[in-house]
């Protein structure tokens, strides 16, 4: 390794004023969604007390999501990523203000507001679909490669802060204030998510494909797909979170079995992300270098472990530090992925690449949340998640046979 390359790698990714920006918009705009999730998981279930109900935010999520997320990953690779960060937080601004006036009767009735929420967060999804390229792109446009995987771990971290802190304020606000209150919290946050990226101001190169839309998303396709490593590291995340997705059925939980209100509901979802935090703060000061195939493999197996646990707890806290030792097994999941996808992707192909990962990993979160809606309402509650556990182990296996070059993959061999 050169001079260069060692002087860059020790200096620490945080003395760059534009990363600083960018984890700004992410934990902005992080905190801005979690605290909206909590709400709107509340808001669905006081009103309807149906776990299909909860699941059906997933999917109302996810659709407009899954038809969006390519043609996204196109339109930041070939225009202003700021500009579309920008306008996803803008979008998220308008949807929270939206479920506010909905939540406080300003013109309609509970048992006639459910269609309309179900309509906000389909537009949350079109704005997802663009955050997350936008992120990824310019995480690489003003970083150099030899601080991805320090930097990667610092933006997990970030982004596990939001995570923690975000469902708890969500639930301490609707305890203490209501739900249109939560709402506005939300979209305060979408605000200076907004306000971030807009000050963000970084040249983009102009991009020289000259490809038509759909050949330049098949090329991103076809790299995903022919490289074994992304796509196994891609898939393994993707089928654990669909079948461990227990989170979406946190608040029949703490209605059914915890007997808690919507404090507690902030505590359990904030478990896990404080457990990832504390591995990303680990993971910052040693990244994964050696055997990062095999140490991704038992974390994703842990995290499906852990769903299992859970499930079968029947205690609150002893539910809360399971679920943040599967904060910790999804972190170290989180970040050996995330520097995978960074250290393998060409920089022309950085949004569409990260547009696909998305729907590996972004749209599962959603589908696994209506999977485990269909599977409490036909197994009952408790059964649907050790089920979901118990798949999670089986997709560990089957990608680890499936997968040589991902069970053997030494970070160092992708710089």
């Amino acid at each position: 390794m050169s001079d260069v390359a060692t002087s860059q790698l020790n200096l620490s990714p945080l003395r760059n004023k534009h990363f600083l920006q960018l984890l700004a918009f992410r934990v902005s705009v992080t905190f801005s969604y979690q605290i909206m999730a909590v709400v709107v998981g509340w808001h669905i279930y006081q009103i309807t007390r149906d776990p299909l109900s909860l699941g059906l935010i997933g999917l109302a999520e996810v659709i407009p999501y899954f038809c969006t997320a390519l043609f996204a990953g196109y339109a930041v690779d070939h225009y202003s990523r700021r500009w579309f960060g920008f306008s996803a937080s803008i979008v998220l601004v308008v949807n929270a203000l939206v479920l506010a006036a909905i939540a406080a009767g300003l013109f309609l009735h509970d048992s006639e507001s459910s269609l309309f929420i179900y309509i906000s967060i389909a537009c949350v999804g079109l704005a997802r679909a663009f955050i997350g390229p936008s992120y990824s792109a310019m995480f690489a446009q003003i970083l150099p490669r030899q601080q991805f995987a320090r930097a990667a771990s610092i933006g997990s971290s970030v982004l596990q802060t939001g995570l923690v802190l975000g469902p708890a304020i969500g639930g301490g606000v609707i305890a203490w204030a209501g739900i249109s209150a939560a709402y506005l919290c939300s979209a305060l946050f979408a605000l200076l998510a907004a306000l971030a990226m807009f000050s963000l101001k970084v040249a983009q190169a102009p991009s020289s494909e000259s490809a038509p839309v759909f050949a330049s998303i098949a090329q991103g396709l076809r790299f995903v797909f022919s490289n074994q490593i992304m796509l196994g590291a891609q898939a393994l995340d993707m089928f654990a979170v669909l079948f461990g997705g227990a989170v979406a059925m946190l608040p029949m939980f703490i209605h059914d079995v915890f007997n808690h209100g919507p404090e507690g509901l902030g505590i359990l979802r904030a478990a896990p992300a404080l457990g990832a935090i504390a591995t990303g703060l680990w993971l910052t000061r040693h990244p994964v270098q050696r055997h990062a195939g095999r140490i991704l493999l038992i974390a994703v197996a842990g995290f499906g472990l852990s769903i299992i646990a859970f499930a079968l707890s029947g205690h609150f806290w002893l539910a809360a530090a399971i679920l943040l030792i599967s904060g910790v097994c999804d972190g170290v999941s989180v970040v050996v992925r995330t520097t995978i996808m960074q250290l393998v992707t060409p920089d022309e192909l950085r949004g569409r690449v990260s547009a696909i990962n998305g729907i590996f990993i972004g749209s599962s979160n959603e589908l696994g949340a209506f999977e485990s809606g269909m599977t409490a309402r036909l197994m009952g509650l408790v059964p649907s998640v050790v089920f979901g556990g118990m798949m999670t182990i089986g997709v560990v296996g089957a990608v680890a046979k499936w997968a040589p070059r991902l069970r053997r993959l030494n970070m160092r061999d992708l710089h």
